[in-house]
């Protein structure tokens, strides 16, 4: 694919879409969720659907807001190691 670099600036590598829910077992909680959730919308009262949508709502904002707070913490550590070892390689071309 090239460097990193350049697969981040021409959109080649777009965390936020990396949603990988081929697995099996992802799948499959996805899908007990869905039925679920189809079960507590059909009893509920249509003002009790619409705070359950909101609520499922906020529950999605706040796990996206942990990917992101996640991705930034291991983009930085990411960025702290390669400082690191540009620092070891500078020592080890002064001797």
């Amino acid at each position: 694919m090239g460097s990193i670099l350049n697969g981040l600036y021409y959109g080649k590598i777009i965390p936020v879409e990396r949603h990988n829910r081929s697995k099996e077992k992802q799948m499959e909680i996805v899908q007990k969720i869905a039925e679920v959730e189809k079960y507590f919308i059909n009893k509920l009262s249509p003002d009790d659907c619409v705070r359950f949508h909101d609520l499922t709502d906020l529950y999605s904002k706040l796990s996206e807001s942990d990917e992101y707070e996640t991705f930034a913490y291991s983009f930085s550590l990411g960025a702290l190691l390669m400082l690191d070892m540009l620092n070891v390689a500078d020592g080890m071309e002064s001797k």
